[in-house]
């Protein structure tokens, strides 16, 4: 069995588990950690996703920006 990840594949996976550990450590933990009660912090940490989704479609709406008028101004 042949495995192997091109440059592409590599930076993709790890751009994912840069911003997963980002997310878990500057957004989810201080969310769970103000809140004492169970459904308090399971309430919290469902409202970090969409804090999540904000962040990661703005990214992609500028990336997309960038590519769209990458020709014009390279």
């Amino acid at each position: 069995m042949d495995f192997s990840l091109s440059a592409t594949e590599l930076t993709l996976a790890l751009a994912a588990g840069l911003i997963g550990a980002g997310y878990i450590a500057l957004i989810l933990v201080p969310a769970w950690e103000c809140y004492g009660r169970l459904w308090e912090k399971l309430a919290a940490t469902f409202l970090t996703l969409y804090v999540l989704a904000t962040l990661l479609g703005t990214g992609a709406a500028i990336g997309l920006a960038i590519v769209w008028s990458y020709d014009r101004y390279a």
